[in-house]
């Protein structure tokens, strides 16, 4: 039976500029499902803001400055919730934006973020986009919401581990992985 129980995160940016963007919002989904989500006030130097990416999340940097949480309190929060180890979907993108807020704050993150790939073997890779467009389907959950994010990562590992699951022999002899 599968024992790993990741946890994963989840990022909207200002926009996908990977020089200039910066983290709006992260949502964490804890491995029994719990989700934590944080909106995150822009610093001061974080100007960058592209009218497309807020048509796809939704959300103004009006909404930012008057609700959004000033990037030391997320930070500090994160590392409090999160195990050692956390997964994402989009690592070169994720990186950066948690790079880029932890850098604000001069946090250090007390875990390191890992893509998803690195749970995955290569039949279950293969399985990822389809088991994912079908979770998002059935949940009904907007997607490029942080939190929203990190619950379809969480539920669509969940289905790819038990149907492996489902397939391991009952012989006692263990797998490699």
């Amino acid at each position: 039976m599968t024992t790993i129980r990741p946890v994963f995160i989840d990022f909207e940016a200002s926009s996908l500029d990977l020089i200039a963007s910066y983290p709006i919002e992260v949502g964490i989904c804890m491995p029994d499902g719990t989700l934590h989500s944080w909106l995150i006030c822009p610093q001061v130097l974080w100007q960058d803001w592209s009218e497309s990416a807020e048509q796809i999340h939704g959300i103004s940097r009006q909404t930012l400055e008057a609700e959004g949480i000033a990037a030391s309190e997320v930070a500090r929060a994160l590392n409090e919730l999160l195990p050692e180890q956390v997964f994402c979907d989009a690592w070169t993108f994720d990186s950066f934006w948690l790079h880029r807020l932890f850098r604000a704050t001069d946090i250090r993150p007390a875990f390191q973020l890992e893509s998803i790939s690195a749970l995955l073997n290569p039949q279950q890779l293969r399985q990822w986009s389809a088991m994912r467009r079908q979770v998002i389907s059935e949940l009904g959950l907007p997607v490029h919401r942080a939190a929203n994010d990190a619950l379809i990562l969480h539920k669509t590992w969940e289905r790819i581990a038990q149907a492996e699951d489902a397939v391991m022999p009952l012989t006692g002899h263990s797998r490699q992985a």
